[in-house]
């Protein structure tokens, strides 16, 4: 990647917060689904999407957020995956029509087993006894769930039950359930184990995963699918490939799809989508940890100098596309991966520019300190175009310099002759 940055320093710059743009321009027309997202693990950032704050019925998909609870009681030591539990009347709120594992008042089965059972066989029965189990009643594992999409920012999000019901007030989005797949892959990845299986049978009944991708495609292990009338048929998709940048060399990403209109349909525009993200983005390094950002003088303080540095790497998600038109997903061959222009296959580009500002919030800092405060705020380009803005915090632990050497600083600052011995704030050239 050929990278062009420059540097600029600024203080009257104000930053809320971290804020992207769409990566790629897809055309929702050709897009068969009332609501999807693309979404980038490793960058954070949302490669395309259409309605996907659209408040919709999730189906299904709800039960990520029962896996994710149950996962979270085990990881704390409040359940074993070896618990066995006895079921009992609650599986009777089970209608004949939904799905289910057929358990009985008085059965006995493991966690791992329900578990299993509520992702590869989406078992309305082992949901309600997961969360009776958990929360002591349904209304208040419910309300377990609505605190913790709260906690992970799903805010198109109301639960009232956790199977999945059409109710009214139960709802989502393909934003907020993509937030909810990612947050199970990075704090509970076990959930894959079970996502990624193809077949259940417990008691003499078998049931194959309805996510048919998983037979079809290798790199794909989750996450869930979901169909009621109302909700069309959902889907939550996940993969993980070879990157194309050889410095991160595997990459997951993550597709929703709601409200397509046939399980068919579901994989095949997740599927679709997930293709040409991976095709035609790229996640690449612009900034890696611990880099020289800038230097602040220190007044008062024990050290003279204080260098910002990010804590973290800096990944973004590069667009391989260069046409100026909106992407048709129709002209997308699916046997080669690439989009079709004129006739001819269309190959992603390889150079890319990426610029970054960075725009300093404070030109210096005085001891003591010891705080978390936002330093600076880095504006990111690609091809020209804005991609994401993103706030650079440290946590300075300054130190109060002696009575006299604050008499010393006290003295350059207010006599003229001394006035450049206090050098000013430094953007590091990068690059």
């Amino acid at each position: 990647m050929k990278r062009f940055i420059s540097w600029c320093a600024s203080l009257s710059f104000l930053c809320t917060g971290i804020s992207h743009a769409a990566i790629l321009n897809i055309d929702p027309a050709s897009v068969p689904a009332a609501a999807w997202t693309i979404f980038d693990p490793q960058s954070g950032q949302t490669i395309a999407e259409f309605n996907s704050h659209a408040q919709r019925a999730p189906a299904s998909l709800t039960k990520m957020m029962v896996a994710y609870i149950t996962l979270k009681e085990i990881k704390a030591g409040k359940l074993k995956r070896t618990d066995i539990l006895t079921a009992n009347d609650v599986v009777k709120v089970v209608q004949p029509d939904e799905s289910q594992m057929f358990l009985r008042p008085g059965q006995q089965i493991s966690i791992d087993q329900l578990l299993t059972g509520l992702v590869v066989m989406s078992a309305n029965d082992a949901a309600v006894t997961l969360a009776q189990r958990i929360g002591g009643d349904l209304p208040h594992f419910v309300e377990m769930m609505n605190q913790e999409a709260k906690a992970l920012g799903m805010t198109d999000t109301h639960f009232t039950n956790p199977a999945g019901i059409t109710m009214d007030g139960h709802y989502s989005s393909a934003a907020d359930m993509a937030k909810l797949g990612n947050a199970l892959i990075q704090q509970y990845p076990d959930y894959l184990y079970y996502s990624k299986q193809t077949i259940y049978s417990w008691n003499n009944h078998a049931h194959h995963a309805t996510n048919i991708l998983l037979t079809q495609d290798p790199t794909v292990d989750g996450l869930k699918t979901g169909f009621t009338r109302a909700a069309g048929f959902n889907l939550a998709l996940t993969a993980k490939r070879q990157n194309m940048n050889p410095d991160l060399p595997e990459r997951r990403l993550i597709v929703v799809v709601m409200g397509t209109t046939s399980p068919v349909m579901r994989a095949e525009v997740a599927h679709r989508l997930m293709n040409l993200a991976y095709n035609y983005t790229r996640d690449d390094v612009v900034l890696k940890a611990k880099q020289p950002i800038a230097e602040l003088p220190v007044l008062s303080g024990q050290i003279k100098r204080y260098t910002i540095v990010p804590e973290q790497n800096k990944i973004i998600t590069t667009s391989l596309y260069n046409q100026p038109v909106a992407i048709n997903m129709g002209s997308f061959d699916s046997n080669s991966g690439f989009l079709k222009l004129n006739g001819q296959l269309l190959q992603p580009i390889t150079d890319t520019k990426t610029t970054l500002q960075v725009q300093l919030k404070q030109q210096q800092l005085t001891a003591p300190l010891n705080q978390t405060m936002q330093l600076a705020t880095l504006k990111i380009y690609q091809n020209n175009q804005w991609v994401e803005d993103v706030n650079i915090d440290n946590n300075p632990q300054l130190q109060q310099a002696s009575v006299w050497e604050r008499f010393w600083t006290w003295i350059k600052h207010i006599l003229p002759f001394f006035k450049d011995a206090v050098l000013p704030a430094k953007i590091f050239p990068l690059g």
